[in-house]
């Protein structure tokens, strides 16, 4: 039953991502990407204050390390708009694929950032993904675009988006942590949006995509968050690849993108790196702590 319940959080969090990078897509011939973030952001600024008033919790929201949600949200704020970017110029099932290396990178990140461990299965692990991305690039066979780079780029500012975020629970409820995402990102996209002098507002045709983007961004994480908090990590994350098969048909679908093999491929090994990690630390929790040293 538990299980039943986990898939269909993720169910919610597969159709939130997708509608996201459909409507990105969509928004992208009249709002560039930091048009895009500052109308999300604003979005987002409305859903999380409804939340704190009606759960009473805005007691909540402090200024204690604001320097740290600053960063935390430029690192989060350059990660997202490169995604926007990736998913307008390359196919939607490759942006996935490489985003799915976030988990990769914080493997490799964590111990400089976090001070945690790299044991040789994390190594292993890491070595795997970047196999993976290795094969989806397929860089000397196929030129690299800078819609690729964009998308590799984004996983690794959503990976030290992790990292930071982590620092933060520490102190921070997730009330907090969200409020000043969406103010600070707000602030941000409405800064680099009329940088160049203009900014395009909301049509008839775009208000929907823009509100679209704002809702699904939200959701998207809360339906993570709970299938985390029902089942085991590793039954969520095979549920959280079935992403790249979705959208690989959405995009065949609606912009005639091909099945290339090559991501498909690439894909499969990151996962298959991912789920090592997922795997090996899941077993190291309900590991004896001889046992435990033991693997390490």
């Amino acid at each position: 039953m538990q299980i039943g319940k986990a898939a269909l959080w993720m169910t919610g969090a597969i159709a939130s991502f997708s509608s996201m990078a459909i409507a990105g897509r969509e928004l992208s011939v009249t709002h560039d990407t930091f048009e895009i973030m500052f109308y999300r952001s604003l979005v987002g600024i409305c859903i999380v204050a409804f939340f704190l008033t009606v759960s009473r919790k805005w007691h909540q929201v402090s200024t204690r390390r604001l320097d740290l949600h600053g960063v935390r949200n430029i690192l989060h704020f350059t990660g997202q708009n490169l995604w926007f970017y990736a998913v307008t110029v390359i196919p939607l099932a490759q942006v996935f694929a490489l985003e799915f290396t976030q988990p990769i990178w914080v493997i490799l990140l964590s111990p400089l950032l976090l001070k945690e461990r790299l044991t040789a299965l994390r190594l292993t692990s890491a070595l795997i993904g970047f196999a993976g991305i290795l094969i989806v690039a397929r860089p000397g066979a196929a030129s690299i675009s800078p819609g690729v780079i964009a998308a590799a780029l984004s996983a690794l500012f959503f990976a030290l988006t992790t990292i930071s975020t982590k620092t933060l629970t520490r102190f921070a409820s997730i009330g907090c942590i969200m409020f000043w995402l969406t103010l600070i990102q707000a602030g941000l996209g409405f800064i680099a949006s009329v940088y160049d002098g203009q900014i395009s507002l909301p049509s008839v045709n775009t208000a929907p995509f823009l509100l679209l983007v704002g809702v699904a961004g939200l959701f998207a994480h809360y339906c993570i968050t709970n299938a985390l908090a029902i089942a085991p990590a590793t039954i969520v994350v095979p549920f959280d690849f079935a992403r790249l098969p979705t959208i690989a048909i959405v995009g065949m679908i609606l912009y005639h993108e091909p099945l290339d093999q090559w991501t498909l491929l690439g894909a499969a090994v990151i996962f298959a790196g991912i789920f090592l990690n997922v795997w090996s630390e899941n077993r190291n929790k309900s590991a004896t702590p001889v046992q435990r040293a033991h693997t390490e």
